[in-house]
């Protein structure tokens, strides 16, 4: 390490205060995604008085299982001023703020060299876990607290741009759903159906096709130059937006695995299971997918949130553990005419549109905040 690199452990302290007299009601978790969440834990029994508080600019963070999660779950609380977590995880805090920014030593923490060092340090076998004395022990740049400051502020801004984003597609999302229930879901009544309209299985109205894994021989799909849907794909949002390239076609024609167009469904039959997706470019998918297509491509796709949201439903109780084509064949539709169906996507396009532009503008600024963190270790004091 260069000098101007330094301990951790140098600008942190361990803080330890208890929930004496359960002062404190909001019980908080941390994820390996770095965040604060409400927690899920089974409580009953559990002696709160011996959880710990965390404050408002505090940091806590997970030292076990590092090397079997490849991440250190480590968070600054800023969404509220206090809470209480597991006694297991260490709080801690920045010593002097006026040298060190706990903004900016949370950006140090969210880049992934920090969790892959982390893991180089982790014992303990499969699920190793990392001391407190080598978490201390790694190192990070401290430039003069202006430039810190600089830094975070120009990461939040990003990040500001992000949260943003993220809100409008929310809110995008939520008037296409209204407005496909105000025309095909509510107030129909299969009894009586209007012209035009009929009772067909899911599978009779759309293209249903299933995914592969293709052969390791075709560099096509191996070289980077084919956008590839898998369920780790899915994100908030309905669009998956994988960087746009110019695709080869060539050598398409020699693999099982097809590349499908812009806008189809793809819905995840494992793992996360029922997850959906719209293809914001040409893309192919994996087996543990299936593509759901045809004319009516935002119609289609309202139709397959409904329907997976029938089958989530039907799953209660019981383990949805994966979808087969028999659970969307099962699955009654009614079936309105080809002349809605035009007009709804024709009234949808501009939301779906939209939807993708932001998509698009936040996978950029998401690069763009990547870049910033990688930046940290080659920046200048």
């Amino acid at each position: 390490m260069t000098s101007r690199y330094k301990r951790i452990g140098d600008f942190i302290r361990l803080v330890d205060t208890r929930n004496k007299g359960l002062r404190v009601k909001n019980l908080v978790g941390l994820t390996v995604n770095k965040q604060f969440i409400p927690s899920v834990a089974n409580i009953v029994g559990s002696d709160m008085e011996n959880y710990k508080i965390i404050h408002k600019g505090q940091f806590a963070c997970s030292l076990m299982q590092v090397r079997r999660d490849k991440k250190i779950p480590v968070a600054l609380l800023q969404d509220f001023d206090e809470a209480i977590i597991s006694q297991a995880y260490p709080v801690f805090e920045v010593v002097d703020k006026d040298i060190l920014e706990p903004e900016y030593l949370m950006m140090w923490f969210s880049r992934s060299e920090f969790d892959r060092e982390a893991c180089f340090y982790a014992v303990g076998g499969v699920r190793g876990s990392l001391e407190w004395e080598d978490f201390c022990n790694m190192q990070l740049p401290v430039p003069p607290i202006e430039k810190q400051r600089e830094i975070v502020a120009e990461y939040q801004a990003v990040q500001k741009r992000i949260q943003i984003n993220e809100q409008l597609i929310q809110k995008l999302e939520e008037t296409a759903q209204a407005l496909y229930r105000r025309w095909f879901v509510d107030g129909v009544n299969v009894e009586n159906l209007p012209d035009g309209w009929e009772v067909k299985r899911f599978t009779e109205v759309v293209k249903f096709s299933g995914g592969g894994t293709p052969d390791t021989n075709n560099p096509v799909y191996w070289n980077g130059g084919i956008p590839f849907f898998t369920p780790a794909d899915v994100t908030s949002g309905y669009y998956s937006i994988q960087t746009e390239k110019s695709i080869s076609k060539e050598g398409l024609n020699n693999s099982s695995t097809k590349l499908y167009p812009k806008n189809t469904i793809f819905v995840t039959a494992r793992g996360t299971v029922g997850a959906i997706a719209i293809a914001g470019c040409e893309m192919a998918m994996n087996q543990s997918c299936y593509a759901i297509s045809g004319n009516y491509p935002f119609y289609i796709h309202q139709l397959s949130l409904d329907i997976i949201g029938k089958l989530k439903n039907e799953a209660v109780g019981a383990i949805f553990g994966a979808l087969v084509t028999k659970d969307f064949e099962a699955q009654l539709v009614v079936h309105p005419s080809i002349e809605l169906k035009e007009m709804f996507d024709n009234k949808a396009s501009k939301l779906y549109n939209y939807m993708l532009l932001k998509a698009k503008e936040t996978q950029k600024l998401t690069e763009l905040k990547e870049l910033l963190l990688s930046k940290l270790a080659t920046m200048d004091n």
